[in-house]
């Protein structure tokens, strides 16, 4: 790239990255400052190279600041309704079940031996259950409230109940425990902690501060217990129930991609974990990757858009 005469460098329409001075106006990245611009000049702006590292600093806040902004609470002038099922075809998977070797007085009080892991539900009319439906490309509406069931977790009978979780993004994901055994929380993903659970019903709460998704597991031994939490930033999400159907309300007019989200139901094998009560190494199941579908739909002013999602074990 060419540079300018003298202690000039040429900021051009957007962020600036170069170790050389060069500006250029905003490219959708994290690494601002690298050895090398990531943008083609659209024009050209002569700054003092004295002022670089100024200009690239309100540009960089600038840049976070929108990005933290994000979706923004405004008045939905006539919206509309996005509902629709979310439907398994074909065989059905085959079911995904565990031994229960631990506390099994508190765990399996009816002796079932054995513990569905909830990967995957589907309802006797074919409904696939604890599928996240959401809108991807949506900027502002009504305001963020989810439904409460869905942003508190509680250790039952050595099982994550809800099995899907719905939380908003910096606030606190709830959590207790009705058992008379040892739980430890342990999450993956969007947010890292570990927490004991030594009392039955006392509520600890910790913050969520980055949208996306929490795997949570039991280091307290019970290898079966499994869930995940989904932290957003805007409140157009839902999830299905085992009639897998979903509807979400006051949508503002417009076109959006709708997608629904499933966490996956095959077992990729096993790894090694922790009792951290025991001290002993316990088994548990791999899980395979979260699958997505999406559909664009056109929301009109009062109406309604319906959509069928088909998921199948292909």
């Amino acid at each position: 790239m060419e540079r300018h005469a003298g202690s000039f460098a040429p900021v051009r329409s957007a962020l600036a990255c170069s170790s050389e001075g060069l500006l250029s106006f905003l490219v959708v990245t994290p690494a601002i400052f690298g050895t090398r611009c990531v943008a083609r000049y659209t024009s050209d702006v002569r700054v003092p190279q004295s002022q670089f590292v100024r200009i690239a600093a309100v540009l960089a806040g600038a840049y976070a600041s929108a990005m933290a902004q994000g979706y923004h609470v405004a008045p939905v002038i006539n919206g509309g309704t996005i509902s629709g099922t979310v439907v398994w075809s074909g065989p059905a998977a085959q079911k995904l079940e565990v031994l229960i070797n631990k506390d099994q007085d508190v765990c399996d009080p009816d002796s079932h031996k054995t513990r569905n892991l909830e990967r995957l539900i589907i309802g006797p009319d074919g409904g696939v259950a604890n599928t996240i439906i959401y809108l991807k490309n949506i900027s502002s509406g009504k305001e963020l409230k989810l439904p409460e069931a869905r942003r508190s977790l509680d250790q039952k009978r050595c099982r994550y109940e809800p099995h899907i979780l719905l939380v908003p993004q910096s606030q606190a994901l709830l959590m207790r425990s009705s058992d008379h055994v040892l739980h430890t929380v342990h999450s993956e993903g969007a947010a890292s902690f570990n927490l004991a659970f030594p009392f039955t019903d006392h509520v600890t709460t910790q913050s969520v501060n980055t949208a996306g998704v929490i795997t949570l597991k039991c280091n307290g031994g019970h290898s079966w217990m499994n869930a995940e939490v989904m932290v957003v930033s805007h409140p157009y999400y839902a999830v299905t129930g085992e009639d897998g159907k979903f509807e979400l309300t006051d949508v503002p007019p417009g076109e959006y991609q709708v997608v629904a989200w499933h966490e996956g139901w095959s077992i990729l094998g096993q790894e090694s974990a922790l009792d951290v009560f025991s001290q002993k190494q316990v088994r548990r199941a791999v899980f395979s990757e979260p699958k997505t579908w999406g559909e664009t739909v056109t929301v009109r002013p009062g109406g309604n858009a319906n959509i069928k999602f088909v998921i199948s074990n292909k």
